[in-house]
């Protein structure tokens, strides 16, 4: 079966999970949600790993999810298994117990944007935009960008779907810093070098008092 992401890693504490079907933007098929979350959990029972990055090949973060799967939902047993693994890969994001970078190296819409929100730190590529699209026909996980932006921005970009440009999403902390293209990787190097310092130890310790203090429950901050 063909893979759907690449894993590099670890070197020097550092694992990245790559979203790898640029031809389609790399949308969130139910292949790649579950190869994501089976990555998930292998680094993170990797005593080497100390934080994990998420990114996607090519010129798109993410699309979101994969559209002609949902093509499958009059059929209850199809419907079942694309909600299921829906489910998992998010929980695994949201409760990844190593910190997790968003590394957005262009948009990040719809899924894709859930995605990078239930990352720990997001780091743009100035190409990067963000939005909702998919609230003109479907649920928008508000929970997650509620907890980073303030509920005031967080209701504006879901209500409404409209896209944020990379420097309007640093100005508003949606993302924690903006480089060229070509600069992202030496800048999520930056910050991952600043996180492997801290033991690992400490860094679980970190990331299960971020999950308490955010009160983070997946059945109701997915809304599942």
């Amino acid at each position: 079966m063909a893979e759907h992401i690449g894993v590099t890693g670890p070197a020097g504490g550092v694992a990245t999970i790559t979203l790898s079907r640029p031809a389609k933007k790399n949308a969130l098929s139910i292949a790649l949600r579950d190869e994501v979350t089976d990555a998930i959990a292998r680094l993170s029972d990797d005593q080497a790993v100390k934080v994990i990055v998420v990114t996607g090949a090519g010129e798109t973060f993410s699309a979101g999810f994969d559209l002609g799967e949902f093509r499958m939902l009059n059929d209850p047993e199809q419907a079942r298994v694309l909600w299921e693994s829906s489910d998992r890969f998010h929980r695994a994001v949201l409760e990844c117990p190593l910190p997790t970078i968003a590394a957005v190296n262009g948009p990040a819409l719809a899924g894709g944007f859930d995605l990078a929100v239930l990352c720990d730190v997001r780091i743009a590529s100035r190409t990067a935009r963000f939005a909702h699209p998919e609230i003109a026909f479907g649920d928008v996980v508000y929970g997650p960008l509620r907890e980073i932006v303030g509920g005031g921005v967080a209701r504006e970009l879901c209500l409404t779907g409209r896209e944020v440009g990379a420097e309007e999403a640093l100005a508003l902390r949606l993302v924690s810093a903006v480089v060229a293209p070509d600069e992202l990787a030496v800048e999520v190097a930056r910050w991952t070098e600043q996180i492997v310092r801290a033991p690992r130890e400490l860094l679980l310790r970190t990331k299960q008092k971020i999950l308490r203090r955010a009160d983070i429950r997946p059945e109701r901050t997915l809304d599942l």
